[in-house]
């Protein structure tokens, strides 16, 4: 691509800051870096259209770990990593809300419930016998014991009768709280440009040589934060892409459903959003097929998920299903976020284990934070 003088000159010529990626962790490292060098010109490139990886597909959820899911973490965690994980999605999620607004992401606060399946019985013992430790352990995070046993108040079917209720645990509006981001930015004077995906960094003492698919620039900082889209642009093992893939029903008359909803250890979730069931998940059905940064749905997935609505979740009302969709995560052996100096000029934010909501604005904060 040949650029004339006042593109060059405009957009391309003494970039201080890239980001690669305008999703959550991106956008919230623009700000910082904005509000850390008033007068630097930031720019931020984006492969889709919109944030092509889960900021604008995912559920809408702002949590921090079901009770089984932090059981699970607690196998291949130590006790103080996961308890640095949930300190990092709370605080996370306070700085979401601090640097928006409640009403310009949709936040509500109805709590997170997990459902135990009726042959679910051990998983189920485990975690009722667990409530007290992990609320004990927990505690100095929320103030209280995040955890309480609940009655089935929305009847559903082939579940254990009480679920366990994360009394913190909220909901958002994804597409609200994505575009109040952009807008934050472009008031900030901060660059966002679609359409451009990065081939390769080259990295040299003073700046970095960014190609991306149309033409080559250089920039004096380079920050990637492409999550689940990062291994093949920084060559590591250290993160895989997660394909999550997601339906949701046409409206549903009197749907009474409220609050957020977690099964088989954060893997299913569902919620109420205009009347509608958005239910996601089954990346554990098959996880071969769903280490992926390919956009798509598959069978097995989208049949077990319809098949949940149909038995467990809305079993004597009549739905439609609306839409189909997939995001991608970024995930690896351990949980906590990947946020480093990578070389002279580059650095990253990656890693987020599905939980990009609530880590993501703190993420973006940590990586502007890095350059000194």
């Amino acid at each position: 691509m040949d650029f004339s003088y006042w593109e060059q000159k405009t957009w391309f010529s003494n970039v201080d800051f890239t980001i690669i990626g305008s999703g959550i962790v991106g956008l919230n490292c623009a700000l910082n870096l904005r509000d850390k060098y008033p007068t630097s010109k930031i720019l931020v490139l984006e492969k889709g259209m919109l944030p092509n990886g889960a900021s604008t597909k995912n559920a809408g959820f702002a949590c921090f770990g079901s009770i089984s899911e932090i059981l699970s973490d607690l196998k291949t965690h130590t006790e103080q990593e996961v308890v640095g994980l949930v300190q990092k999605r709370w605080d996370g999620i306070l700085l979401l809300r601090q640097t928006l607004g409640d009403k310009a992401i949709g936040f509500e606060k109805n709590g997170g419930h997990e459902l135990f399946l009726t042959m679910d019985f051990e998983r189920y013992e485990e975690c009722l016998d667990k409530i007290q430790e992990l609320n004990t352990l927990l505690k100095p995070i929320f103030g209280q014991s995040p955890f309480v046993k609940n009655n089935n108040l929305f009847q559903f079917e082939k579940i254990k009768e009480h679920y366990i209720t994360h009394q913190f645990e909220g909901q958002l509006d994804t597409g609200k709280m994505m575009s109040a981001l952009i807008r934050k930015c472009q008031e900030k004077e901060i660059t966002i440009l679609n359409g451009i995906e990065i081939e390769s960094l080259e990295d040299s003492e003073n700046f970095t040589t960014l190609k991306t698919n149309f033409f080559e620039f250089k920039s004096k900082k380079t920050f990637v934060a492409t999550n689940g889209f990062s291994s093949k642009l920084l060559k590591t093992k250290r993160i895989k892409p997660a394909r999550a893939q997601v339906l949701i029903t046409k409206p549903i008359e009197n749907l009474k459903i409220k609050g957020t909803f977690h099964f088989d250890e954060g893997y299913y979730y569902f919620r109420n959003i205009d009347n509608r069931i958005l239910l996601g998940g089954g990346r554990n059905l098959d996880f071969k097929t769903e280490t992926t940064a390919s956009f798509g749905e598959t069978s097995i997935v989208q049949n077990k998920l319809e098949t949940f609505l149909k038995e467990v979740i809305i079993p004597n009302q009549n739905f439609e299903i609306d839409q189909r969709w997939s995001g991608i995560m970024g995930v690896g052996p351990q949980k906590t976020p990947i946020v480093e100096q990578l070389s002279n000029n580059v650095y990253c934010g990656i890693r987020l284990g599905g939980m990009g909501i609530a880590l993501g604005s703190l993420v973006g904060k940590e990586l502007a934070e890095l350059v000194e």
